[in-house]
């Protein structure tokens, strides 16, 4: 039997990230993984990780399409405007999963010409490149364990979730919690 060789990703493997986002001590570098509960739900969970922080944000998406995905960061990018998203999201990493293949798609704005960010794959089959964000993952699922039937959980119900991980202590940052880092980010950002 032949083992089928893992697709290679069309954008920068993780071994071009450079120090500054390897070392966890620059802001606006983040970790992108979905996160499927049920066989039956085509319903999935977009969960984006920030590297200094560990801030969480939780999209509710219709399927595990590139398609989706790439909607996902326009409608973000339509919120934030695009000079916001390009400062918050300077590089994001992520696996080598099909609803990831679109590069172009994820690294052009959709408000302007040019990128809005730069993607990073991880190799495959090693999840602890994306460590912050396969951890946080695991922090989901105690409030939607595998097997949960992602088209009965509301929008509402995603940032109920994504709001408990902004504001649980962590000990790492001194029982402060990644809201309070973030918004420390978000503040310096507006101040230059």
């Amino acid at each position: 039997r032949k083992v089928q060789e893992a697709r290679l990703p069309k954008g920068d493997g993780i071994e071009d990230r450079s120090e500054e986002i390897n070392s966890r001590k620059t802001f606006g570098h983040w970790e992108m993984d979905t996160v499927v509960s049920a066989r039956r739900s085509k319903k999935r969970l977009l969960v984006l990780t920030e590297r200094l922080t560990r801030w969480e944000i939780i999209e509710l998406m219709k399927d595990g399409t590139s398609a989706s995905v790439v909607a996902a960061l326009n409608r973000m990018e339509r919120k934030l405007g695009s000079a916001a998203f390009r400062e918050m999201f300077r590089s994001i990493t992520i696996d080598n999963g099909v609803e990831f293949a679109d590069c172009a798609g994820m690294e052009s704005s959709c408000r302007r010409s040019g990128a809005r960010t730069h993607v990073y794959y991880c190799h495959p089959y090693r999840p602890s490149e994306r460590g912050s964000n396969e951890n946080q993952n695991g922090l989901i699922r105690r409030h939607l364990p595998k097997g949960t039937d992602l088209s009965t959980i509301s929008y509402e119900e995603t940032k109920r979730i994504e709001d408990w991980l902004n504001n649980y202590p962590r000990k790492m940052f001194g029982y402060l919690c990644s809201e309070q880092l973030f918004r420390e980010e978000i503040a310096l950002i507006l101040a230059s």
